[in-house]
């Protein structure tokens, strides 16, 4: 029997209601075609420039967008179809955010405090306090700090040890590494790789591709607020031929270890997207048809793409 995904997005699309000039209320939307899965044990890499819907994607799964937002499509989790009460019973419990922003932790209490929260293993709550912040080279005086009085790389420290030394079976890391010294960012890298191999499962969001291919098992493009490809990291190894978008081979060969070509062009805004494929202004073997049938996500050689010519 085929193995199940433990979090799985079919079809997701997000609309936000906004008020223009006369009161004309428009419902925009950002986000169309979103599909990732999830499964235990892996660490799957969902990657794509500011704008792609990377972030929205994990406050969708935690049930913790905007009122003016709308949503469709399916979010399961454990094969259960999730409800706005599955979502509030499980963030936090079983599946932890790593958020970007500071603004997450309770201004009015002590960061170690706000640690110590979610370990469940009370007797041993100081140790395990002491042992991360060890590793990520924070000074135990640092506990005792309000999130105030951390810098920004101390602040994406602490929250990512909050998430860390929970129980949680899915842990969703929200652009993790910037701000970090080169050493924390490996650490942290590590840490990742070390719970998906104790049968966690790890969604890291992130534009950083080099980084993500150094642990992830699967990279998911994101575009435009769609899913273009999902792809086996080993995909991306060598000329990347094995890769099925033009975008992620673009991607790929922009990389500054490959041929560190730029990818040409911009990726459209929600409100003027192309009628057809998201990339067909872009793409280089585009056809009629592509600027007119919009692909459909479909599965070629052990992963997913969207695209009409993909083999």
């Amino acid at each position: 029997m085929d193995k199940q995904p433990i979090l799985q997005v079919n079809n997701l699309g997000i609309s936000f209601s906004q008020y223009t000039k006369g009161l004309h209320r428009v419902d925009l939307k950002v986000i169309t075609n979103l599909d990732v899965e999830l499964y235990e044990g892996e660490i799957l890499a969902v990657v794509g420039s500011s704008g792609s819907g990377k972030s929205l994607l994990a406050h969708a799964i935690l049930g913790i967008l905007p009122d003016n937002a709308v949503t469709e499509g399916e979010i399961y989790y454990n094969g259960k179809l999730l409800t706005p009460e599955d979502m509030e019973r499980l963030r936090g419990d079983e599946i932890a955010l790593i958020p970007q922003s500071v603004n997450y932790l309770d201004p009015l209490q002590q960061v170690g405090k706000q640690i110590k929260i979610t370990i469940k293993d009370h007797e041993h709550q100081d140790e395990v306090v002491s042992d991360i912040f060890q590793r990520y080279g924070l000074k135990k005086e640092v506990e005792n700090y309000y999130p105030f009085q951390l810098s920004g790389g101390m602040a994406r420290k602490v929250l990512l040890a909050m998430a860390l030394v929970s129980d949680s079976k899915v842990i969703i890391a929200d652009e993790p590494t910037p701000g970090l010294d080169e050493a924390s960012i490996n650490e942290v890298l590590k840490d990742f790789r070390d719970i998906a191999d104790t049968g966690r499962a790890v969604m890291m969001i992130t534009h950083d591709i080099q980084a993500a291919l150094k642990i992830a098992d699967k990279i998911a493009i994101f575009y435009a607020g769609t899913t273009l490809e999902t792809a086996n990291a080993a995909d991306f190894e060598g000329d990347g031929s094995r890769l099925r978008h033009p975008y992620t081979k673009a991607l790929n060969r922009a990389l500054p270890s490959n041929e560190f070509v730029p990818v040409a062009g911009t990726q459209p805004l929600p409100n003027e997207l192309p009628h057809g494929c998201l990339y067909s202004d872009r793409c280089p073997k585009k056809t009629k048809k592509c600027e007119v049938e919009r692909p459909r996500l479909k599965e070629i050689r052990d992963g997913k793409v969207r695209c009409l010519y993909a083999t």
